[in-house]
Order: structure tokens, then C-alpha cells, then sequence
């Protein structure tokens, strides 16, 4: 391994390092690990851990392209908070590990982790508990889409050329004898996946979906919206590469989503983001849950208008993530409230009754991640929940 130390030009605000902290792991797969050089609050440099077989400039001039293009020319003020929680505690750190020591934890794969059966219990009844909220006052119409999401869409979304980094494709051996045969008398003989698979594979027709969204546009595209499509909501599972940023239940590369989705004229939609915002915000105060709300952007990649869009995207308002403490000074993203304008509309030919563009919103939450946030702020034992949480998330019997 080597040590590359990348001095800034210029010392990079927290909210600037934190940006570039996000990218860093996918300048390139060379890099195993980092730290900031700090000054105060501010970044002087940054100490990189370059595989040995990694060059050395290469990787400077990609983290440097990294800064320059997608982080340097974003707008750097510190994100706007539109709520922040009565709920202010002091988080333990180191839950995770107490998960694992409890089995209700076990890491099964890079981004990969399977739960016991206390936290299966509590992600379904987070999600029934918003469920509830979105059919019962929303009058959500539920769908449930299947794993698979054909790449076409995901091209005709705009994702491909926008999160390439979070892309995961899903391909199969072409369909001829002796391409089986020789697949399992290669892999027989070395003992193990053949290095030359995806030379035996087929195109790449589609991916693993990285949130559940797309699968609503691709299902009303190039057509008139229903009168029951107004509101939609699935539950599901969704897949982001997040290369060398997985930790614990924090940054999952599989996880599950609970998604909603707002379809029609622009008052509808916008009216309805912020009233679910509202209601999710509330549910977190009964919840007792300590975190903030607070003005985002999308981490936007390889695209040309990548600062711009980012800026745009906070300068408008159009992402509200919700954030809760997790220990050790750290909080996460639990979920996230999006207006797309008539971008998805335009991009999928989703029309109104009256011929308009529609209009769209979703917001979306990460099961694992709330349910996560939960046990680290209130424990995993329901007996030592607040009243109104063993309420809201316990089991019948107490479990």
C-alpha cells in the first residue's frame, strides 16, 4: 500500500469536505481508504491509501477531477434546516456491534447484512405505520413491483448518465449449449467463478432497481393517468453499488424501501409532498426520535452539469432529507421527500385527462436505516421504550 497526500489549493469547508467525502471511493477503486487533514473545521488535505498496484498520479488526477468538477464549483453554504427535533439526546455509539453480539445482525457480503427477528419486527412495523398514514389519509393506491427493472427505463429516467456509480446490472450466459458446458467445466475444474464470466453473459437488458419510484413512471409511460394514480406506494427492494462506503446497517447495498408517489398537476403533487412531510415529521416527534430535516441534493456523477444541477436542486428545494442520530456524532438519511417538477412526466409521456405533463413527487424510506435509527437512540428491548414508542412499534407480546 501507499500514502498519497493531496494538499487543497484552498481549505475546504465542512460542508465542501463532507461533499467530497461522499465521491472519494469512486474516483477510483485504487483508493482503500482516506483521511481528511484538518485545520479547525477546516480541510487542508487529504491522506489517501492507494493499493499497491494502484498509479499514483492517475489517482491524484482523478480525485483532483473529482474536486474540481463535481465539488468545488457546487454552491457551499451550510444545508438549510426546515425542522429539527424537540428530542435532543446524547446517542451511545457501537450499536451495531451490540446487534451483531445479540444475532440480530450478521454481515453476509460487501453491503450485505441479514437480520434477526427483533428487527425484522420493528422494520415492518415502522412500514406498516407509514403504510397506514399514505392508504388511510392519502388514499394511496398500493402496488407491488418485481425485483427486476428493465435498463431501458433506467436510461429513459435520466439514470444512467446521472448515478452511474450506484448502477448495478443484472446479465445471464448466453443461451447455447456449449456455453453451459464449458461454463461448469471451467468452474468445476478451477473451483471457482471463472474470471471470463461476463465474456460468456448476454447484453445487459436490466438492472436492480435503486429505488422503487421508476417502477411507477415505467408502468403509466406514454399514457393518460388513471383516476386511482394520483397516489401511489410500494414496498420493495432496491440496490445502490456504494462501493467502499458500506458500514453496519448505514449504507447498505440491498435494502428495502418504502416509496410514494405523487402524480398529477403541480398543486397535487407539491401539496401533497408537504403535507406527507408534515405527517412523517410528526410521526417522528411521537417517536421521540432526535434528528433534523433539511434542504439536499442528489450526488450527481459523470454528468456535464453535475454542480449545477446539485446547486439547482437546493437552491429550488426540491429534496428534504430527513436525518436521525445514530451515536458517535453521526446521523444518516432515513428518508427522503423529492419534487421532480414534470422531468419524469416529460421523460416517461405521462399525461393528464386534460393533455398536461404531469407533474411528480416521491418520497421514500429506508427501512433498515429507520429501524436502525430506533435502536440506537432507544435500544432494542421494547421494555425500555418510551410508552408511546412500545406503543406504536412493540409487538403483541412485548417481543
Amino acid at each position: 500500500m501507499t500514502t498519497l497526500t493531496i494538499a487543497m489549493e484552498q481549505p475546504l469547508s465542512s460542508v465542501s469536505a463532507e461533499e467530497f467525502g461522499r465521491r472519494i471511493f469512486f474516483a477510483t477503486a485504487d483508493i482503500l481508504n482516506f483521511r481528511f487533514v484538518r485545520n479547525g473545521d477546516e480541510v487542508t488535505a487529504v491522506d489517501l491509501t492507494v493499493a499497491d498496484q494502484g498509479d499514483v498520479d492517475q489517482v491524484r488526477r482523478k480525485v483532483n477531477a473529482v474536486l474540481n468538477d463535481d465539488v468545488l464549483s457546487q454552491l457551499t453554504r451550510p444545508p438549510k434546516v426546515i425542522w429539527s427535533s424537540p428530542a435532543e439526546r446524547p446517542v451511545p455509539d457501537g450499536t451495531f456491534d451490540r446487534l451483531m453480539a445479540d444475532g440480530e445482525a450478521s454481515p453476509s457480503g460487501q453491503g450485505q447484512v441479514a437480520l434477526g427477528p427483533q428487527m425484522l419486527h420493528l422494520m415492518d412495523a415502522l412500514d406498516d405505520t407509514i403504510r397506514d398514514i399514505v392508504v388511510d389519509e392519502f388514499r394511496a393506491r398500493e402496488q407491488r413491483y418485481p425485483t427486476l427493472i428493465p435498463a431501458s427505463v433506467m436510461h429513459r429516467c435520466g439514470y444512467l448518465t446521472s448515478f452511474p456509480q450506484y448502477l448495478m446490472f443484472v446479465s445471464r450466459l448466453h443461451s447455447d449449449r456449449d456455453v453451459y458446458r464449458d461454463f461448469v467445466t471451467d468452474t468445476s475444474t478451477g473451483g471457482a467463478m471463472v474470471p471470463d464470466v461476463l465474456d460468456r453473459c448476454t447484453g445487459v437488458d436490466y438492472c436492480l432497481p435503486p429505488t422503487m419510484c421508476y417502477h411507477t413512471f415505467h408502468q403509466h409511460a406514454d399514457g393518460t393517468l388513471p383516476e386511482d394514480a394520483g397516489v401511489v406506494t410500494a414496498r420493495g427492494k432496491s440496490f445502490r453499488h456504494e462501493e467502499k462506503y458500506h458500514s453496519g446497517l448505514e449504507r447498505l447495498w440491498d435494502f428495502t424501501i418504502r416509496e410514494i408517489v405523487f402524480l398529477g398537476d403541480r398543486d397535487h403533487v407539491t401539496a401533497g409532498r408537504q403535507r406527507l412531510l408534515d405527517r412523517i415529521l410528526g410521526l417522528t416527534e411521537d417517536l421521540g426520535l432526535s434528528g433534523r430535516c433539511e434542504v439536499a441534493s442528489d450526488p450527481f456523477f459523470g454528468d456535464l452539469d453535475v454542480a449545477a444541477r446539485a446547486t439547482s436542486q437546493r437552491l429550488l428545494e426540491l429534496k428534504y432529507e430527513l436525518r436521525l442520530d445514530v451515536g458517535g456524532s453521526r446521523d444518516i438519511a432515513v428518508g427522503s421527500f423529492n419534487l421532480h417538477e414534470r422531468t419524469f412526466g416529460s421523460a416517461f409521456g405521462i399525461h393528464m385527462s386534460d393533455g398536461e405533463v404531469a407533474h411528480s413527487a416521491c418520497a421514500g424510506f429506508g427501512l433498515e436505516r429507520l429501524a436502525y435509527a430506533v435502536v440506537c437512540q432507544h435500544g432494542l428491548d421494547p421494555a425500555g421504550w418510551p410508552a408511546r414508542v412500545a406503543e406504536l412499534l412493540a409487538a403483541p407480546d412485548g417481543r
